[in-house]
């Protein structure tokens, strides 16, 4: 079976293929020759993620997968999260959205907040979804230099390191997306027998 992963990000694609390996190719937008500007209005995680897989099922003809993931911060009402890779500008420019969010967390002494991934599948032209969740806080600055995104100030529940200081497999065991994605995996696998 090959599914398109709506997605060029180098992390991400060997995230998503290290989890779905042996259960099906997964291809990335650029090898299908897709290097459209995919339209994300929505303003939750469904909706945005949704929106990616009907794109690529309408216009390329083949059966996708697209999250959409952000980090949630109670303190800050739940932001940035839809926004989180552009919560600084349009550039996404990761060091500019950590800067932001460690200003406005500066002397907040509540700083719970989550990763949270969706993942919409699109297969026999139905929708299914699947969510990922893991709970932690924002760290009061930046550590570890792996990983990428909000996760050098991310430390997730029960660990004293940040994502960016834990290696990729056991990020890939724990992570929002690495749930969620198991989540697809187990429906495929029942799919498939």
């Amino acid at each position: 079976m090959k599914l398109v992963v709506a997605t060029n990000n180098k992390h991400k694609l060997i995230e998503i293929r290290e989890k779905l390996d042996g259960l099906c190719q997964v291809v990335s937008l650029a090898e299908i020759g897709c290097f459209d500007d995919i339209p994300e209005y929505g303003d939750t995680f469904e909706a945005n993620a949704t929106q990616k897989a009907q794109y690529i099922k309408s216009k390329y003809g083949y059966d996708c997968f697209a999250d959409d993931s952000g980090l949630e911060v109670d303190a800050l009402g739940g932001r940035p999260g839809v926004y989180s890779a552009r919560y600084s500008g349009e550039d996404k420019d990761s060091e500019k959205n950590i800067d932001k969010l460690l200003a406005e967390l500066d002397g907040v002494e509540n700083r719970s907040a989550r990763f949270r991934t969706v993942v919409a599948l699109t297969l026999d032209d139905e929708v299914h979804l699947f969510e990922g969740v893991i709970n932690g806080v924002i760290t009061t600055e930046r550590h570890g230099s792996g990983g990428f995104g909000y996760d050098p100030v991310f430390q997730p529940e029960g660990y004293v390191s940040t994502f960016a200081e834990i290696s990729l497999e056991e990020k890939n065991r724990i992570s929002h997306r690495g749930v969620a994605i198991e989540k697809l995996y187990d429906f495929l696998k029942d799919r498939m027998n």
